[in-house]
């Protein structure tokens, strides 16, 4: 059994191997683009996480922070703030440095840090943006040139097999183009959403952040004109 599974996977690497070998430089170039869309992949799946940005532990806290304003102690929480381990942490810690300004600043300035972290959320997306364009333009690339060859000699030949292994051989540069950009663009739809809705939570948690620095400091300044 352990045999006839060895053999069948020497035959499927064989096989693998002679597609792309027969494929040409073309080939070589669309398997270097399937690598790095791979590798993007799997680190926007590690790093685009909610917990890495907005964590629902922490926007549960957030949701209270009014309350730990009027108690004038956030504990915790402020700390959670300052380390800034999640995008939410880090915005809210802008928030709260500027607590003393008037609330358009405050909402300036964390649009401004929120802006800066929507573009890290948004790395790699371009790479992969890169690759749908160009694998399936590599793989027309490698059909023409191939299908170039071949009717070069179709003339001089009377061998019809061998012409048509020659156009299937051509066509293959077209099929791994499409087999790459087709995952490409699944990730990168997926990956955008997730941006997206991310995106919407943090801005509606922040407004509130905002909404209660502001408040927190208006009543302060009244108690104590009282």
């Amino acid at each position: 059994m352990m045999m006839v599974t060895a053999t069948s996977f020497g035959e499927a690497w064989k096989s693998v191997w002679d597609f792309f070998s027969n494929g040409g430089p073309f080939m070589w170039a669309i398997l270097a683009c399937s690598v790095v869309a791979l590798a993007v992949i799997v680190l926007k799946l590690m790093t685009l996480r909610r917990q890495n940005i907005v964590p629902v532990d922490l926007v549960r806290e957030v949701e209270r922070f009014d309350e730990y304003l009027e108690n004038d102690h956030l504990g915790e929480l402020e700390k959670e703030f300052l380390d800034g381990n999640t995008a939410l942490a880090r915005l809210c810690s802008v928030a709260l440095r500027n607590a003393g300004r008037s609330q358009i600043e405050v909402q300036e300035a964390v649009q401004s840090s929120a802006r800066e972290e929507i573009v890290k959320l948004n790395g790699g997306l371009p790479v992969l943006e890169v690759v749908i364009t160009i694998a399936p333009l590599l793989g027309l690339l490698g059909t023409a040139s191939g299908l170039v060859i071949v009717f070069r000699d179709f003339g001089t030949s009377s061998d019809y097999n061998q012409l048509s292994r020659g156009i299937a051989m051509a066509l293959s540069t077209t099929i791994a183009g499409l087999a790459v950009a087709v995952p490409s663009v699944i990730a990168h739809s997926y990956f955008s959403r997730q941006i997206e809705t991310m995106a919407a939570r943090l801005e509606v948690v922040l407004s509130r952040v905002v909404s209660a620095c502001h408040q927190h400091v208006f009543f302060k300044r009244v108690n104590s004109n009282i």
